[in-house]
């Protein structure tokens, strides 16, 4: 039990409140001489007629003080000291018998989460403002999982839609055979590109575009070959991504595997008299709502991303029985969520409440936003090499003897981009900068990384760490504060998951970082005063990278043995 939850218990004994309710009261002071929790006593003053300095003082005198060094009253505030031996042995004996399943939980036991996330386009390129998506989905995947949850990991490819009626056309007219096979994305990406620049001199291409589309919903042969091709080719390119990053799906059931849950769909919104028409199109009228209407079917038929969502959280619900749908899309897609969940919500399903979007920034450029027609994008793939790239260049200037230097360059590297996507809030915008993302310095993954590595050269070069510790040894400010620090990863991770916020966990493994770099330069460990406080601090070194370890696994991020 984490200390945070023993102090809501222990007054919980002695106040008419529920432990959950005090839990989510208890602060962490401001200073550490002010103890390690505080409860402020103001809550309780109407309750029990009483002045809150009162009833922190008779709480005070009330309460079990064991596993606390002391309990004083600051005013109307309870502050609780914890025994600091007693934090230290249980927290650090704790990540040492548990090692990467530290901070696990079976909370979520008997609860299936899906995590739509990811969903590149096919037949366009993977570019950097797909790896929010990608990153943020991977990371509450971990957590949830962690968490004991039944985590299901979907990719719901955009592989369908009129952009595929426009890329048939321009690659009946423009396609370049050898070129497709050779790098399918780019020449995809190229013919789609002067697709639209000719369509501004040509308006004609596009209802062109819109009737190969609705010959490849139809099924004529020769558009679903096509489509077909363009969907393996560029799944493949994906792979090579998703294995850079460390990244598997359950499913790959894009927009194109609902295609046949279509009409039992509309059949389904048909019979509650919500399907209404509106200038030809068939609709789910969304006024009441302050929303634009939800088309179900454009006037010509063919369907939208709305009605493709439709399908796909009823078949999600019948097959999964989720407890949660969570789809990580950007933000500008909240209208369209906000408009599918009121649907679903009409329609009778109770269900729709747990459909949740998570919504995160733009990556853009200082000036614009990235756009495919424009073929303003930067490949990921790109990216990721020369994140690699440039690691390399920085090892090899100043640590050239590394071992399996490439392998690290990968890790730290990749690694980095993840770390800097994560570093803050997701709806905050990513300005794409370079320097700023592969920077060895600050806030940083490598940061993080290095941290991992120090000590584990610490433990390499200091021997073995014996099996027992005198933990009353670790009585300094610096080792208490990382022990406290390292027993809030389980906090951390709930955290995470309850605002479905990978940063938390960002910040809290900065967090570590910082706090063992403060240790490691406040105290020579190699030179210790005794063997063992010697002992006790590699023990405290040891639970730290574990800790670090897990912390960032949790992020998508790996760790490096040596940098």
């Amino acid at each position: 039990m984490d200390n945070k939850k023993l102090v809501a218990q222990r007054i919980a004994e002695h106040v008419d409140m529920d432990v959950l309710e005090i839990e989510k009261l208890v602060e962490i002071p401001p200073k550490s001489d002010m103890g390690d929790f505080a409860f402020p006593c103001f809550i309780l003053a109407k309750v029990l007629r009483k002045a809150p300095p009162m009833i922190a003082i008779e709480l005070m005198e009330k309460i079990n003080k064991e596993g606390f060094e002391k309990i004083v009253n600051n005013g109307p505030y309870l502050n609780f000291f914890v025994d600091k031996t007693m934090l230290i042995k249980k927290t650090i004996d704790k990540i040492l018998i548990e090692g990467l399943e530290y901070g696990n939980t079976t909370n979520g036991d008997g609860e299936t989460i899906l995590v739509e996330y990811s969903s590149p386009n096919i037949a366009k390129p993977f570019h950097v403002g797909h790896l929010f998506t990608t990153v943020i989905g991977n990371s509450l995947y971990k957590s949830y999982k962690s968490q004991g949850y039944d985590v299901e990991r979907i990719n719901h490819l955009g592989d369908t839609g009129t952009q595929f009626g426009k890329l048939i056309s321009a690659y009946k007219k423009w396609g370049d055979e050898e070129a497709l096979e050779k790098e399918p994305i780019k020449e995809l990406l190229r013919i789609y590109v002067k697709f639209h620049d000719e369509a501004e001199k040509n308006p004609e291409l596009v209802e062109e575009g819109r009737m190969y589309f609705k010959r490849l919903e139809d099924g004529s042969e020769e558009e679903v070959a096509l489509w077909k091709r363009f969907r393996e080719l560029s799944l493949k390119e994906f792979m090579k991504v998703y294995e850079m990053l460390g990244v598997e799906f359950d499913s790959y059931a894009g927009e194109s595997f609902y295609s046949d849950k279509i009409d039992e769909l509309v059949e389904m919104i048909e019979k509650t008299g919500l399907l209404v028409e509106s200038q030809g199109a068939q609709v789910i009228d969304l006024e009441e709502y302050n929303m634009p209407p939800c088309i179900v079917k454009k006037a010509d038929g063919a369907t939208i991303y709305a009605t493709r969502d439709l399908a796909a959280a009823t078949y999600r619900k019948k097959k999964y029985d989720f407890s949660k749908n969570i789809y990580v899309v950007g933000k500008d897609q909240t209208l369209h969520f906000n408009q599918v969940f009121k649907s679903l919500e009409l329609m009778g399903f109770e269900w729709a409440k747990d459909c949740i979007h998570v919504p995160f920034g733009m990556v853009r450029f200082a000036d614009k936003k990235l756009s495919t027609r424009k073929g303003d994008v930067i490949f990921l793939e790109d990216l990721l090499n020369e994140a690699v790239n440039k690691t390399l260049s920085i090892i090899n200037e100043k640590n050239p003897e590394l071992e399996n230097k490439e392998e690290v360059a990968k890790e730290v590297g990749i690694g980095a981009i993840i770390f800097t996507y994560l570093k803050n809030n997701r709806t905050r915008d990513i300005v794409f900068n370079w320097d700023e993302m592969l920077s060895f310095e600050g806030e940083t993954g490598p940061y993080t990384q290095y941290t991992y590595a120090r000590g584990k050269s610490i433990l390499r070069k200091l021997g073995t760490v014996e099996e027992e510790a005198d933990y009353s040894l670790l009585n300094s400010k610096e080792e208490f504060e990382l022990v406290k620090i390292l027993e809030n990863l389980e906090l951390a991770i709930k955290s995470s998951i309850d605002k479905l916020e990978p940063s938390i966990i960002t910040r809290y493994v900065l967090d570590v970082a910082k706090a063992f770099n403060k240790f490691y330069n406040a105290h020579n460990i190699a030179n210790s005063e005794s063997e063992e406080l010697k002992n006790a601090r590699l023990k405290l070194v040891e639970a730290t990278c574990v800790v670090i370890k897990k912390s960032l696994d949790l992020l998508g991020i790996k760790v490096v043995e040596k940098m």
